[in-house]
């Protein structure tokens, strides 16, 4: 016992430890072993994300696919591989460790899925699909080297399409901001132009700057793509922030001066230069000319200031390290496992949630909605087809009612089950089309009953076109309650998805135009007094 033996293989260096030399020379079952493993984890884990983000990715996909705002989703997740690939050796020396860390952005992403599918909100569950990717990441290769990975995880985030609500409202007011440039474009050249709203009146012509035509496009990608040179070309921070935020006035007062050529060349032409070919090669021909004027400030930042590319996102030199770094041992560790069992849950989650019944209680149709309410008498309207394709409703009323003091437009449309992609669309966002502008929003309470104790808060926009003006009272009646914000119509979805299993809810609109000679006064008691003749009636038809 007192004399040490050793144990040799030819041609091997030998390890010595608590007095017995071992050889580092890997046994070829171990080889063997680690492929299988790893082939093996990474199917479990591609399996899992497919079953669970199924519905997520099929939905994403199509928005890429159709959605030209986001088309440059498709190259996003190459775009970040290739950015990681490029930076392996310095992801590996930084130390590829596992780490508990990983278990906070997977257990946020699984909190972000059930909020998402029971809201009925895309957008999270996309959060919660790259929270996953981010928190596997984190525990596989740990913090140091996860930062290493920094840009081309958070690159990722580009490819997912803004909330709709969110969409929306930044796509209204770059028509609008847009429209006011292109018209001054025009009067900057000597045509004659007005603008109403979002229509610019040429005099035998007018052209309307629908939301194709917002801008957001070309503001989407361009900063999708000017994040990305920023990251591989500028050698300080300071030129990154000036470049990727020179992008968004670029792409707008580029999209004026698109709008005011459209004008010019109708105004030439006549209408047909606002269509077809020309129209889309316009676009093009002006996005490209937002990558030269982009490549030339590139050019001109990348000669400010001294100082060469930045170590912190340069690949290093090849120092010929190895990059075997045990991942068998590392993908087998506590962290990953448990991470691959948040995703498991968030798996099983996703068949709960898939498979839950949403019934709502019987109700009526809207076909039997009474053309005589107190006074008013009602002539249905048939809605063209094109709107019916977009709201995607499954029942809906629309009716011209003629009271004593004039006309008013009712609008109604009920959903069965506000699910993903299919709820109420708040008429904010379709105000600012056809040339309507809104003057003033604000909440207003509507009397209902003998004394208006049992009124309800509704909101109240006046919109105008020119000399034109109209009052709009909406609300959202959604199961026993109504409500004036699309917020909290989000988060009550959540609640009566989960305590009520139920999504159904109904937009209620009112539209009464103020008439010559009428004051706006006249025309806000009028469509108070219809909206206090039909929220009563509502629960037959939108079940409480």
């Amino acid at each position: 016992m007192g004399q040490q033996h050793e144990m040799e293989f030819p041609g091997a260096p030998l390890m010595q430890t608590s007095g017995i030399i071992l050889s580092d020379v890997p046994r070829p079952g171990i080889h063997r072993q680690r492929p299988i493993m790893l082939w093996g984890v990474a199917s479990v884990i591609l399996l899992l994300f497919g079953i669970a983000y199924f519905e997520s990715l099929e939905y994403l996909v199509t928005q890429w696919m159709e959605d030209d705002n986001f088309s440059h989703g498709f190259f996003v997740p190459v775009i970040s591989a290739a950015l990681i690939w490029w930076r392996r050796e310095r992801i590996v020396a930084a130390g590829i460790v596992s780490s508990w860390w990983g278990l906070v952005p997977a257990a946020l992403g699984l909190a972000f899925y059930v909020v998402g599918d029971f809201s009925t909100v895309y957008f999270l569950q996309h959060l919660s699909l790259w929270l996953m990717i981010v928190g596997l990441t984190l525990a596989i290769a740990g913090p140091q080297a996860t930062r290493q990975m920094a840009f081309p995880l958070g690159y990722l985030l580009t490819m997912i399409p803004l909330p709709q609500m969110l969409q929306s409202s930044v796509s209204a007011s770059l028509q609008l901001m847009s429209s006011s440039l292109g018209v001054g474009f025009l009067h900057v050249i000597g045509v004659t132009a007005f603008r109403e709203g979002n229509v610019i009146d040429l005099g035998p012509i007018q052209l309307q700057v629908v939301e194709a035509c917002s801008g957001l496009r070309y503001l989407i990608p361009l900063i999708a793509l000017t994040l990305l040179s920023a990251y591989l070309f500028q050698n300080r921070m300071w030129k990154r922030v000036v470049l990727v935020a020179s992008a968004i006035p670029l792409a707008v007062l580029l999209n004026g001066f698109r709008i005011g050529l459209i004008g010019v060349l109708v105004d030439r032409f006549g209408q047909a230069a606002a269509e077809g070919f020309m129209h889309a090669f316009e676009g093009w021909f002006l996005f490209v000319l937002s990558l030269a004027i982009l490549g030339a400030e590139m050019w001109l930042l990348e000669r400010a200031g001294a100082g060469s590319a930045s170590d912190v996102d340069r690949p290093g030199p090849r120092s010929g390290a190895a990059l075997s770094f045990g991942p068998a041992a590392v993908v087998a560790g506590g962290p990953v496992l448990a991470c691959i069992g948040l995703l498991a849950v968030t798996t099983s989650m996703s068949f709960h949630v898939g498979g839950r019944d949403r019934v709502p209680p019987p109700r009526q149709n809207f076909v039997e909605f009474p053309m005589h309410v107190d006074g008013w008498q009602g002539e249905p309207v048939v809605m063209e087809r094109q709107y019916v394709d977009v709201l995607r409703f499954d029942d809906y009323l629309l009716a011209n009612y003629q009271g004593p003091g004039g006309p008013v437009n009712v609008y109604a449309a009920y959903y069965r089950s506000q699910e993903k992609g299919r709820a109420t669309h708040s008429p904010k966002t379709c105000i600012p089309g056809g040339g309507w502008e809104i003057a003033s929003l604000d909440e207003v309470v509507v009397p209902v009953g003998p004394g208006g104790e049992s009124g309800f808060r509704a909101n109240r926009v006046m919109i105008q076109k020119g000399e034109q003006k109209q009052v709009v009272l909406y609300w959202f009646k959604q199961r026993n309650r109504v409500m004036t914000s699309e917020y909290l119509v989000k988060f009550f979805l959540l609640v009566d998805a989960l305590t009520m299993k139920r999504t159904d809810g109904a937009l209620v609109r009112l539209v009464a135009a103020v008439q010559p000679g009428e004051s706006e006064g006249a025309a806000d008691q009028r469509v108070l007094q219809m909206a206090a003749a039909v929220q009563p009636l509502l629960p037959a038809y939108v079940p409480d």
